[in-house]
């Protein structure tokens, strides 16, 4: 390829990062706080409710998230189909525009979320467990609630803990995004393969490469310095 066409090229995949970072930023804001409720569901001293969340757990991490983001982006035209559905679900259904973008981001999103959290929860569970005892009883004896002493106690230290694991969860999940490219998904890796086709060349798989790497490399440097601004907690 020339150097023009790489130019080209370039400005046609910077395009795409918005939908990339979008689906990134959104799996976030929402796997975090729903590992954190599954985290504590799967502590629960009620056991349904605890062996429900370890089979929902279970299942996330067993299967590949490629499988996970084709079940729930067909799940709609499947049930639509299926003649066991209940009317008021296919009512409800046939509303929905499969062929719109806003489904598509959706679906997408919804499996990266169901995902994540589940890895998120362990992590958090971890955390949790790592801290002693003892302070549950200190905070008692000091005449805090429960949740007061998990709020001001232990959360925070739990925050600390868990940084290097969630960093690492957190920088894959940037890499994971190019799997959204399977139901069509319009982020980085999918104009790259497209444009690989059109130009016969690995040159587009290169660039999104760079752009992964560059990612990567910028969350590494933000998570390592709010590891050094946390130090105090030690």
């Amino acid at each position: 390829m020339s150097s023009e066409q790489i130019q080209t090229l370039a400005k046609l995949m910077l395009e795409f990062i918005p939908p990339t970072m979008k689906l990134f930023g959104f799996t976030l804001l929402y796997s975090i706080p729903l590992g954190m409720v599954a985290a504590l569901l799967k502590m629960c001293r009620f056991k349904p409710v605890s062996w429900l969340t370890n089979l929902y757990i279970l299942i996330m991490r067993g299967t590949p998230l490629l499988l996970q983001i084709i079940v729930v982006y067909y799940s709609v035209p499947i049930l639509r189909m299926s003649s066991g559905c209940p009317k008021w679900l296919s009512s409800v259904l046939t509303g929905v525009d499969i062929q719109s973008d806003s489904y598509m981001f959706r679906m997408v999103l919804a499996a990266f979320v169901l995902n994540y959290a589940a890895y998120f929860a362990e992590i958090f569970r971890g955390g949790i467990e790592s801290i002693p005892k003892g302070q549950y009883e200190a905070a008692g004896a000091l005449g805090f609630s429960r949740m007061q002493t998990f709020f001001r106690i232990i959360l925070p230290q739990v925050f600390k803990r868990v940084i290097p694991a969630s960093s690492n969860e957190i920088i894959i999940l940037v890499k994971d995004t190019s799997l959204a490219y399977a139901v069509g998904y319009m982020e980085i890796m999918y104009i790259a393969k497209k444009q690989m086709s059109f130009y016969s060349s690995l040159v587009p798989l290169f660039l999104a490469g760079i752009f992964y790497f560059a990612a990567a490399a910028v969350l590494t440097l933000i998570f390592g310095y709010i590891e050094k601004k946390l130090d105090y907690y030690k």
